[in-house]
């Protein structure tokens, strides 16, 4: 198979490459500054526990925002992130807890589910020509219901599956570093993000992902199956966001069908501050990374100084805002 690209400018290519770059390191700078006054303004904020709090936090929307990131290179956006990934908590929940199935066939459901959900949305997309903001939505709405009545509106605990807790919050790295009980969540976060990576850089899959949202027509009239390739990735992006689903159920012990509205928000922001454009066509998943760093980071200072929940609220909407407002500035430079 041969994989079309369009023609580009070098200086073009150049301009766009050096913008990523100057908005990763921004990203990080950013990041360094917050950790700066946070700890200047709380003694508690620099622990141990509060570290590892925040690590914690962002495994699971580090997770969601990598999803994110797949979908918004191609131009699209997914807003059923969130109640996706409790869809596929509540899923693991069925089969581990009320099918009493063994812990891998859980984990294999919570995934396979993402993946079924996501290449549906895909399809929507895809096939059925919805706009992926719609398409995506009603996806969200869906899943949030249908964790509700499978759930029948109650927690699923997850207290008789023996280990389920350990995916998330057990350290493999403390058992063979003492002195730094990286949490297995964190662990998880950066194996998919190496996969990711390696999956938008080395792979056809991720040329195809860029290509979609560079110029899908142009790729579509080189003879490629833009549909099939679109479903694709919102496929693999819905089973990243199953292994968000089991992170978070493992965290908490339990699948929590009202939790995950909210969370779409946060890996979105988290992509934005990362360099990806929502445009499409450009973007890497070390800029998410710190962007769910600094997403993590803010929400976590703010909490330690004692700031009340709706403020916490209003200040990630005014940096999701700013965050769009960087990728317009950041677009209209490059082109």
């Amino acid at each position: 198979m041969t994989v079309i690209t369009s023609p580009q400018d070098p200086t073009v290519v150049s301009r766009i490459v050096s913008a990523l770059t100057h908005q990763r390191v921004l990203a990080f700078a950013s990041l360094i500054v917050l950790l700066i006054v946070f700890s200047l303004a709380s003694p508690n904020f620099m622990q141990m526990s509060n570290m590892i709090a925040i690590l914690q936090a962002t495994s699971v929307n580090g997770v969601l925002a990598i999803a994110a990131t797949l979908v918004i290179i191609t131009g699209g956006i997914d807003l059923s992130v969130g109640t996706m990934m409790t869809f596929c908590a509540v899923m693991a929940g069925v089969v581990l807890t009320k099918a009493g199935l063994p812990m891998p066939l859980g984990i294999i459901a919570a995934i396979g589910t993402g993946a079924f959900c996501g290449m549906c949305s895909g399809t929507f997309v895809a096939k059925l020509k919805i706009p992926p903001f719609i398409a995506t939505l009603g996806m969200m709405l869906i899943l949030k219901g249908l964790s509700l009545v499978i759930s029948g509106t109650r927690p699923i605990y997850f207290n008789d599956t023996p280990g389920f807790d350990q995916i998330s919050r057990g350290s493999l790295i403390g058992e063979v570093i003492p002195f730094l009980p990286i949490p297995n969540g964190v662990l998880i976060l950066f194996i998919v993000a190496g996969a990711a990576a390696y999956i938008l850089s080395r792979t056809v899959l991720g040329r195809y992902c860029f290509a979609l949202g560079s110029n899908e027509e142009a790729v579509r009239l080189s003879g490629v199956n833009t549909d099939r390739w679109k479903i694709a990735i919102y496929a693999l992006a819905g089973a990243i966001v199953g292994i968000g689903g089991l992170l978070i159920a493992s965290r908490l012990n339990s699948a929590q069908p009202a939790l995950g509205l909210g969370y779409e928000l946060e890996a979105i922001a988290a992509v934005v501050i990362g360099g990806t454009s929502l445009s499409g066509g450009r973007g890497t998943i070390i800029g998410t990374l710190i962007g769910a760093l600094i997403m993590a980071v803010l929400t976590n200072g703010l909490r330690v100084l004692s700031v009340a929940q709706e403020w916490q609220t209003v200040v990630t909407g005014i940096i999701i805002i700013l965050a769009v407002y960087a990728d317009m500035m950041r677009r209209r430079k490059t082109n």
